[in-house]
Order: structure tokens, then sequence, then C-alpha cells
């Protein structure tokens, strides 16, 4: 599972890292806790090449009649996306890559409280989770969605949680935008044990209002 996560990069680092062309209403940076519902973003690909935009954290089938008619939807299980109803047609047709510097994930001490760890790169200063979208529409509402692609840990998160976003290299992202052709679904896998390190953080960051860089700070155990 992915649900929250961390994006610090400017808009201009962002579209020169993915060599995409940014529109001009993306969500503010730096944003130490990411939250379902908020709009993150996304790295689309089109006829016009790649374009970095604001999406909605919460994907939306289209028979939905309202944005709460169901569950919310912030992740998709690789295993079983291409069947699923909501996720089949995105995962064919649009899929996306959403920029983080890192993500949360929490643990439980003997008394049941949470502690939560910060995921970030072993090296570099970005992730690329895979991820699908949609638009939905009714009447005078419309909102570009989207949700995280996820998969079985690797065995060093698997001490943290048994599931992990799809973490995409640089060299796969044309594969899963689609511009090399068809085969994507051969990317949603676990990343490699050494490219992820992680470490506790403050459990302020339990909050979804909490903010500010002191939350992937690391904390002693």
């Amino acid at each position: 599972m992915c649900g929250r996560f961390a994006i610090t990069l400017p808009d201009d680092a962002m579209a020169a890292l993915f060599d995409a062309m940014p529109s001009n209403d993306l969500p503010p940076t730096p944003n130490f806790n990411v939250c379902p519902t908020n709009q993150v973003h996304a790295v689309t690909s089109d006829e016009g090449g790649r374009r970095l935009r604001p999406m909605r954290w919460g994907f939306l089938p289209h028979w939905y009649k309202t944005p709460t008619d169901g569950p919310l939807l912030i992740n998709a299980r690789a295993e079983t996306i291409a069947e699923k109803p909501a996720f089949r047609a995105a995962c064919r047709e649009r899929r996306c890559l959403i920029p983080a510097t890192g993500f949360y994930e929490w643990t439980k001490d003997a008394g049941g409280n949470r502690l939560p760890w910060y995921i970030h790169p072993s090296e570099g200063d970005v992730l690329a989770f895979a991820g699908v979208w949609q638009v939905w529409e009714k009447g005078d509402e419309a909102f570009v969605t989207c949700a995280i692609v996820t998969t079985a840990a690797n065995r060093a998160m698997s001490a943290i949680h048994h599931r992990m976003p799809v973490v995409l290299n640089e060299s796969d992202w044309p594969l899963w935008l689609g511009e090399a052709g068809k085969g994507g679904a051969t990317l949603m896998t676990a990343a490699p044990e050494d490219a992820l390190a992680f470490h506790r953080v403050d459990p302020r960051v339990n909050s979804n209002r909490a903010s500010g860089p002191g939350l992937i700070e690391p904390v002693e155990i």
C-alpha cells in the first residue's frame, strides 16, 4: 500500500527530469505530507509528447455518481489491475508516472501505537511510481484522477509492510507510458532490495495536517 508520500522537487526540476511540458496549475512543492484526494504531479504521454500535469489522488471509476459514491481508490494492485473493472481500461490505455521524493509506511509497537517510517531512494532524488489515471465527469463536475500501482513488498520492505508501490527505473518510463510499444505489465514488480532506504520519523506525520521538512528527518529508535 501507499497512503502518504512526499514530493520536494520544484516543478522545473521535475519537468526537466521527465522531459515533460509542465502545466501552469501544478500543486505547490515542497509537500512533505501528500494525502489522498490531494492534487499530485503526474507525467502522461501522447502524440504531443510528455506532460507534467495535476491529478487528484483517488481514482474515480466512471460509474461513481459522486466523488464519494464508493471506496477511495488510491492504490491499484498489480496482480489484479488488468481484470478489475475500475482499472482495466486505464491499465491498457492511461498509464502515468507519479513523482515522489519518498513515501511513508507504518508499523506498530507492542502497545499498538503507529510508528511511521520514511522510505526513499538509496541513490538519487526522486522515485517514479507507476500509476493509472482517468477523467471522471458528472454534470458540472470533472476531475482528472489517478491511483498508484502497488505490488508485494521485496524482502527488505516486508519488515515494514507487505505491499509497496511499483517504482520504475528511468529506462522503463517509455514502456510504462506506452511510448515504447506494449509490455508495460511486465514492469509491475517490486524494486530491487538495494533501491530503497528507510528510517523512522516523528509520529507527527500520523496526522494528515502535519507539514514541514521535519516530517522526513530521522528519529532515534
